[in-house]
């Protein structure tokens, strides 16, 4: 079978973003067999209208809106638009805040060529063209403290901290055991054998969760260095309903693939992270703090 690439774009009241991203597929996937499947989740602005007139005027571009007909989540989204693509060689999942560059493709589909590779992501650059650290480690208890008493400062020191600060390790072809999910192109071997992605995460936590899922089937999470793309960046961080929603599914994933001793401590590194932030005054904290404490850490589902 011949290259051809399902790419699939999850939107949820993406109007104001969505525009840019399409903007940049053509270049992005210059010389490349695509097809470009917009999911949206039940958005109440333009967002349908936009895609829709996107793809009218830009007749080279075989493409289709799948409405989803509710807010199903991103892993939802993304297993809706790849069940009803034609037969594919790799899908690249999108976020509507990502802007390729010229031959992103391309070059993520010759990283997917190296022998143990499932996952390819490219660096990441924010719209001032900073680089993001995107790469990360494997949830572990050390981590999670190291990151409740240094914040975002451990992942200076691998043992200590998820996400990857070293910016020499963005320069060269490098595995990782996970790495942020806005941007991801997956081989078809890698999803056939993987299965669809774990619907129960309605929002962060499921791009660690599948990583982690294809690690353990034999399937490395690469990073081509040589692939640009600009993220916009979301609301995690400002939004408290994300951010609980971001902490209690962190300990759930954990709970997955851990022992329920284990993850009371994890559970405990987590809470001590936030609990001095919400003390303080922060209400981002405060949510997690209190999602933290409906969730019972032994019998996380």
């Amino acid at each position: 079978m011949s290259t051809h690439i399902e790419v699939v774009v999850v939107t949820w009241n993406s109007a104001a973003i969505l525009g840019g991203l399409l903007d940049s597929l053509p270049a992005g996937l210059d010389g490349l067999a695509y097809h470009l499947t917009v999911v949206d989740n039940d958005s109440a602005d333009e967002t349908v209208r936009l895609a829709e007139t996107w793809l009218r005027a830009h007749e080279s571009v075989d493409g289709c809106v799948l409405q989803t007909g509710r807010n199903a989540g991103y892993a939802a989204a993304i297993n809706a638009g790849l069940r009803a693509a034609e037969p594919y060689t790799s899908a690249l999942i999108l976020n509507p805040d990502i802007r390729l560059e010229p031959g992103t493709a391309a070059r993520l589909l010759a990283a997917l060529d190296a022998p143990g590779t499932g996952i390819v992501v490219p660096c990441i650059y924010s719209a001032t063209g900073e680089l993001a650290h995107s790469l990360r480690r494997e949830p572990s208890i050390p981590r999670a403290f190291g990151e409740a008493v240094l914040g975002g400062r451990a992942g200076r020191v691998g043992w200590l901290g998820e996400s990857v600060l070293d910016p020499a390790a963005y320069q060269e072809a490098t595995t990782v055991d996970w790495a942020t999910g806005a941007i991801m192109l997956i081989s078809a071997q890698c999803l056939e054998k993987c299965g669809l992605w774990d619907e129960s995460f309605f929002l962060y936590s499921e791009e660690t969760e599948f990583a982690l899922r294809a690690r353990d089937h034999g399937f490395a999470t690469r990073l081509a260095p040589e692939a640009r793309v600009t993220h916009l960046g979301g609301e995690s961080n400002t939004s408290a309903r994300l951010w609980a929603l971001l902490s209690v599914n962190r300990v759930r994933l954990y709970r997955r693939r851990h022992s329920a001793p284990a993850t009371a401590l994890y559970w405990s590194a987590v809470m001590l992270r936030e609990t001095p932030r919400a003390v303080l005054g922060r209400r981002t904290s405060r949510a997690a703090v209190t999602a933290l404490l409906r969730l019972r850490p032994v019998t996380v589902p």
